[in-house]
């Protein structure tokens, strides 16, 4: 990344703010008596995550998994690769993958499949944002925050190889 980069918010903390809580509320309409698993990828959602979960005053454990597509670039290879996954037994669980960025859906998709082979009860997609213009990949998104352009984001957990997680707004990256 050159020095020259600039960035220009496009999501405000605010807006982020109010977003999570409002995917809050509603995973909290469906949630609530269920006592759900849900699944943060790391190392986007944890943000994301540790903000939905304040919000959602019921019962719930807490599961994390990496995978990876990336490297250290601002293009996906394509290739997903299960960098750490599940340690808890699904099977039987009404489960909640919680998701920084649907882009492609390569990531996504490949987790949610993996996810299905463990037989939970159930097993739905939260995203704080989607970029359906990226779309390779069907993706189903049970909750979702924003609808984001086709511009490499940074910030409140999205990352440039490794750098800018823990700017407070969604930015886009220009060069």
């Amino acid at each position: 990344m050159s020095s020259q980069a600039k960035l220009h918010v496009l999501v405000t903390r605010a807006e982020i703010e109010s977003t999570v809580k409002k995917l809050a509320a509603a995973v909290t309409a469906d949630y609530k008596s269920k006592n759900p698993l849900l699944l943060g990828i790391l190392k986007g959602s944890f943000m994301f995550m540790a903000d939905l979960v304040r919000h959602l005053d019921f019962p719930l454990e807490i599961e994390f998994v990496r995978l990876s597509s990336y490297g250290s670039g601002q293009q996906t290879s394509g290739k997903v690769k299960m960098v750490q996954g599940l340690k808890l037994d699904i099977r039987g669980r009404h489960a909640l993958v919680v998701e920084d960025i649907v882009d492609t859906g390569n990531t996504t998709a490949f987790l949610m499949e993996y996810l299905k082979k463990k037989n939970p009860a159930s097993l739905r997609l939260c995203a704080l944002t989607d970029k359906p213009s990226r779309r390779r990949v069907p993706v189903q998104i049970d909750y979702t925050g924003l609808t984001v352009p086709d511009k490499f984001l940074i910030g409140y957990g999205l990352d440039c190889a490794e750098k800018y997680r823990n700017l407070p707004d969604i930015c886009v990256l220009e060069e």
